[in-house]
């Protein structure tokens, strides 16, 4: 099987990657091992919202040097402060085409609301999300939030407390479907994909409206559990129009309806553009000659090679074994690539559940290219991109969406542009044979 590029990885890194190739022209495959991590996220993206010494960042851009003094290793000081901007663009650009509506800009992060009832900054945001422009602002109203009866993935009373307690009046309130008992007799069952797919059929959906009616709320805004609305993309407008009340969703406990949505969305753009899927299938071998990969061999395929001009390792981190650890040192497995840094063991973790772990900024060296290399030295057509990288902390600068996006796209770019140079080459020869 021949293709233009072959993505190991089908989270947010190598289906935007892959998106952005396919739109171009290229064919491309993506092996994909299984859910993705955004199936367990909020479906927020951040860019970046701390500098390495725990500095708040309220404008991305504007850090983007400091950063580099900070962390010469981070993904986005090895991009450099013009190609971040670029494939930043390119990464809205990109979102901004998509059915799923998102809120934000890269200029300046916002505040979106938590299940938790805490504020946390962002870059983008579902449109459905509570977002504010500051974190002391009073733009929103009172809000209602509503929690399910039995549904323990979303606490309407915790959440209305922390919002209070923070300056922004909230009132709990709970609602009994019928059209759910079924699913609440089992609790392992009683999760937001299930309910979700209970409550996008019509009747239920109505049965929905009519319970909220009755619940006498005051509140001008309700915020309800990303629940409903899985495969019925008008749910909330439906509910605003029966209501006549601004109606919010957040994301529950995993799995995550709004990252279920967004993945769902980026899949289905990429095979609409001509890309190719193998879903449940991982890399397992790569052939190597020279500088370059001309093979990769995946579980499902046996011996049935799959050839390409360039290949994309969008693995992902210790989550989707892009990165493996024993007992005394850290590794990516497929092609043994060097790290950006080997730390000992006893310096991977703090015993302050809090504090940065160190283990989390162990990752795969990449150089202005995001060419990685390995003992034999750089692999020219080969491009690491999103968590598999090193160098970065993202739970810690709440910047992991925003490498994801940013090296996919910077990838892309190189990519495209050795494409058009192979092409320009091969018509002058065949022009001058």
């Amino acid at each position: 099987m021949k293709y233009d590029v072959v993505i190991a990885g089908g989270g947010l890194a190598g289906l935007t990657c892959g998106v952005k190739l396919a739109e171009s022209g290229l064919s491309c495959a993506i092996i994909s091992a299984g859910q993705s991590a955004l199936h367990f996220s909020s479906a927020s993206l951040d860019l970046l919202s701390a500098l390495p010494d725990g500095q708040p960042v309220t404008e991305p851009f504007s850090a983007l040097a400091e950063l580099a003094r900070q962390a010469p290793s981070h993904p986005y000081s090895v991009m450099g402060e013009c190609g971040v901007r670029r494939a930043i663009s390119q990464a809205m650009v990109l979102l901004q085409q998509d059915e799923l509506q998102l809120q934000g800009q890269a200029e300046k992060n916002h505040w979106r609301l938590t299940p938790m009832g805490q504020w946390r900054m962002s870059w983008l945001s579902p449109a459905v999300v509570p977002v504010l422009q500051e974190k002391n602002s009073t733009d929103l109203p009172p809000l209602a939030i509503v929690g399910i009866t039995g549904f323990l993935d979303f606490q309407a009373e915790m959440t209305a407390a922390a919002l209070t307690r923070s300056g922004h009046p909230a009132q709990a309130y709970t609602i009994h479907l019928p059209c759910l008992d079924k699913l609440r007799n089992n609790p392992s069952e009683f999760r937001s994909v299930n309910i979700a797919r209970l409550l996008d059929i019509p009747q239920n959906r109505l049965q929905l409206a009519d319970e909220l009616k009755q619940c006498a709320i005051a509140e001008q805004a309700l915020v309800l559990p990303a629940c409903f609305g899985l495969d019925d993309r008008d749910a909330v407008a439906f509910l605003q129009q029966q209501l006549g009340k601004t109606v919010y969703q957040l994301p529950t406990l995993p799995p995550s309806l709004l990252g279920i949505r967004l993945h769902q969305a980026l899949l289905n753009r990429f095979r609409r553009a001509g890309g190719f899927v193998m879903p449940g299938d991982t890399v397992v071998s790569a052939r190597r000659e020279g500088s370059r990969i001309t093979q990769l061999f995946s579980r499902n395929h046996g011996d049935i090679p799959l050839q390409a001009a360039q290949f994309v390792l969008a693995s992902g981190s210790f989550f989707s074994n892009g990165l493996v650890s024993d007992i005394d040192h850290i590794y990516e497995p497929l092609l043994n690539l060097r790290l950006t840094e080997t730390l000992a063991r006893k310096a991977w973790t703090s015993a302050d559940l809090f504090a940065r772990q160190r283990y989390m900024e162990a990752g795969v060296a990449v150089n202005a290219h995001l060419n990685p290399a390995d003992d034999n030295g750089t692999i020219t057509n080969l491009y690491a991109i999103g968590a598999v990288l090193g160098g970065y902390n993202p739970l810690q600068e709440g910047c992991g969406a925003g490498v994801s996006l940013a090296t996919a796209m910077y990838a892309a770019e190189q990519i495209l542009t050795q494409a058009a140079a192979d092409k320009k080459v091969m018509h002058e020869t065949e022009v001058n044979a």
